[in-house]
């Protein structure tokens, strides 16, 4: 069976390495991955805005162990998870597909390899503002003490 792989060809570079920034995205993919200490939710995005990114995958994980169920339940909130499923504490994965929202994103390096962070969420209804905040943010002033 052959396969559509776009982007195969190209000896384009320039897509590669870790994103850093500010995306509104849409959940393509989610996936519960049972470990003892750290299970977690593995997340596919689908870029919808800046427009230059529209074509990047994003990936990255949610722990759901006690110390950071936290970061799970802001993101689904702010995704607009089903309430009723969430005051149940259930998570069905069907249920994330399609969400929308903004999510900031850092690169971060653990044990020698690069991961995508999701470092922060917003609601959909957010990404104007928040767009237009980073875009138009001055430039930090560095005095010769902040070392």
């Amino acid at each position: 069976m052959r396969r559509h792989v776009p982007g195969l060809h190209s000896n384009d570079h320039n897509h590669e390495g870790p994103l850093d920034g500010l995306f509104l995205v849409r959940v393509a993919g989610a996936s519960y991955r049972w470990h003892p200490h750290k299970p977690f939710f593995q997340l596919r995005f689908v870029i919808q805005e800046p427009a230059p990114f529209a074509t990047r995958p994003l990936s990255g994980r949610l722990y759901c162990s006690e110390r950071a169920v936290w970061k799970l339940r802001w993101f689904l909130r702010d995704f607009g998870y089903d309430a009723e499923l969430l005051s149940c504490d259930q998570v069905d994965e069907k249920a994330l597909l399609n969400l929308r929202g903004v999510v900031r994103t850092s690169p971060i390096s653990f044990n020698g390899r690069s991961y995508q962070n999701l470092a922060s969420f917003a609601p959909e209804g957010e990404w104007e503002e928040l767009s237009c905040a980073t875009v138009h943010e001055a430039p930090r002033q560095v005095n010769a003490n902040d070392l």
